[in-house]
């Protein structure tokens, strides 16, 4: 078996029958031809484009490869392809034994791989399309699974996320027991005949712990927990988002109760007909399957669907009607209690030296959200690590602060009238915010440059705000104005440090006079300008609903506020100008000042 495997494979190669003993010196065809018409050639074999034979008598010819000639007997040669009935009648009018090898033959086994070779190809070609469309598509089926939901369900055992790793939101834990204790309990609900709300719609800004807060309810509750995504309903084919709702709720309903969270649900949820484009579309299919199974002929009765999302305003009124979205929990931004509590939860790992006073760092960072706080909390673990420490002390959460609220520090030369200019301007700042009643304490005052300023003066507030009063927004807009107006007053001339303030005061002007009703000329009506419209475009195609009188009104009104506030910070900074100068003099020399710092200086100046 095995010879005749090998006599197979040796078959096209094979030529045991052609081994001469002497050996064939290969010549040129000159010289061929020459022994030829000599009638030097007793004998020849043609095979395709070659000749082999022997001489009768032994010639001196320079063979291939040598320079010398040489006494050979047989030779090899190689024929032009124009030669043919030519050279054989010259052969035969010299006696020449002619013989000829017929082409060789390839063996069965060959020709069968020849054979199948352009098949393997064409399939294998064919496979590697397949395994990409599957990969394009997310997994087992490729193209023929489009329709298949991509909703990832959670082993709740594994990942026992519960209430208690959630720090604050008590009010919104105290909305969704009723959906914890229908889930562990369904049958108590049956009973009495109570509905439980079918969904649940979590709003809030980003990074409020909306997604954990949903985690938390599964785990609470023990159920599968099934999340997606709404962006990935949506694919390049029509049809495809509302057969994933379709298989989504299929999968969820196979396993009651069970819960269904779908993340940024305004992707596929936001307003119909709003779109700037004509023809179909298939977020609105995919908005309608979604409808019909939150609440269509067939019930999920033991499903809940949590959604979240910041943008509720465009949201389809149909998903916030009672039977699909209506129970609407709100999470807003962490308070002070709140903003503590989520501290201790993420430096729980954390080696914290005992100066550190969690409730202080938490009173000096309002508006952060849970994000921003675990944010704050790593950097200041980065920053100890930077400076070799073996625990995080209070200045590193210090400067992990700054770093986060103001940006990275540049390292970056300034000349002297540059510095000069930005301790003056963060002096006016300063003092003016000192000077007014009722505005927000001075935390630290510093002429470094960060992110894209070339210096900061912060302002932190003693308690969180819920409303704001006219005088205090208008304290406000003098202490934006205040670098400005120091500027002037001292080098009597203007830089373009003052870009953001002036946008800032612009941007609250605006707002205090078309949305606040705090101005007596235009009167208690909001008319919405200064909102934004993220999906026309932001201000570019804000409706207007006022004449272009009353918009010029509005104009002057906000000017007459800036101007107002600007004298008043002209005012403050004329009125104790010593102080601005020794202020912005101690700026020079230490480059940043905390509040005790400035209180100190003022103290100093008026004693």
């Amino acid at each position: 078996m095995a010879a005749s495997i090998f006599f197979l494979l040796w078959g096209p190669w094979g030529q045991f029958g052609n081994v001469k003993s002497e050996k064939e010196y290969i010549i040129n065809y000159s010289q061929f031809l020459e022994q030829l018409n000599s009638g030097n050639i007793q004998s020849v074999t043609l095979t395709n484009l070659q000749v082999s034979g022997e001489l009768k008598i032994e010639a001196s010819l320079i063979v291939s490869g040598e320079k010398e000639p040489r006494s050979i007997k047989f030779f090899q040669s190689f024929l032009p392809s124009f030669q043919g009935e030519n050279l054989i009648s010259s052969l035969r009018e010299k006696g020449v034994a002619i013989s000829v090898v017929p082409p060789e033959k390839m063996s069965p086994f060959w020709q069968f791989i020849t054979g199948l070779l352009p098949w393997v190809l064409i399939i294998g070609v064919w496979i590697l399309i397949m395994r990409g469309a599957q990969r394009v598509q997310g997994g087992p089926g490729g193209l023929f699974s489009f329709g298949a939901s991509k909703a990832k369900l959670h082993d709740v055992q594994k990942s026992q996320v519960t209430f208690k790793d959630v720090a604050g939101m008590e009010n919104a834990k105290k909305e969704l027991e009723e959906t914890i204790e229908f889930l562990k309990n369904p049958s108590r609900f049956k009973r009495l005949g109570a509905k439980v709300p079918r969904g649940v719609l979590l709003v809030g800004p980003p990074g409020t712990g909306k997604t954990l807060l949903a985690r938390a309810v599964a785990g609470e509750a023990g159920v599968p927990f099934y999340s997606i995504s709404a962006s990935e309903f949506i694919e390049m084919f029509v049809g495809v988002g509302a057969s994933r709702v379709r298989d989504m709720f299929q999968k969820a309903k196979a396993n009651p109760p069970s819960i269904i969270f779908i993340d940024e649900i305004d992707s596929v949820g936001r307003t119909r007909g709003a779109g700037l484009g004509g023809g179909h579309d298939e977020r609105e299919q995919t908005l309608n399957q979604l409808l019909s199974e939150l609440d269509g002929f067939e019930a999920h009765q033991e499903v809940i669907v949590i959604a979240a999302t910041n943008r509720p305003d465009v949201l389809d009124p149909a998903l916030l009607r009672p039977g699909r979205f209506d129970r609407h929990v709100i999470i807003d931004r962490p308070g002070l209690k709140d903003r503590k509590a989520i501290l201790e939860v993420h430096v729980k790992n954390k080696t914290l030296s005992d100066d550190v006073d969690l409730e202080k760092i938490a009173r000096g960072t309002p508006g952060m959200s849970g994000a921003d706080l675990e944010n704050l909390a790593n950097e200041a673990a980065l920053t100890a690590i930077r400076k070799n420490k073996e625990k995080i002390g209070t200045d590193d959460f210090e400067e992990a602060r700054d770093k986060v609220l103001m940006g990275t520090v540049r390292e970056e030369s300034i000349s002297d009238l540059e510095k000069r200019i930005t301790a003056y301007h963060e002096a006016g700042h300063a003092l003016v915010a000192h000077e007014l009643p009722g505005t927000d304490p001075i935390h630290k005052v510093s002429i470094i440059p960060r992110g894209m300023a070339m210096g900061m003066t912060q302002l932190l507030p003693e308690e969180d705000r819920h409303y704001y009063p006219k005088t205090y927004l208008m304290n406000k807009l003098s202490v934006a104005l205040a670098g400005r107006v120091a500027e002037k007053i001292i080098f009597n001339d203007l830089s373009t440090g003052a870009q953001s303030d002036l946008k800032e005061a612009s941007s609250l002007a605006e707002k205090m006079v078309a949305q606040w009703g705090m101005s007596d000329k235009v009167g208690p009506i909001s008319f919405g300008r200064g909102e934004e419209h993220p999906f026309l475009g932001r201000e570019l195609a804000l409706p207007k609903r006022y004449s272009e009188d009353l918009a010029w009104l509005m104009d002057q009104e906000i000017r007459k506020l800036i101007v107002e506030a600007e004298a008043k910070a002209e005012e403050v900074l004329n009125a104790n100008r010593n102080i601005l100068e020794k202020l912005a003099g101690e700026l020079i020399k230490t480059e940043v000042l905390d509040k005790e710092d400035v209180e100190r200086i003022i103290r100093a100046s008026r004693s």
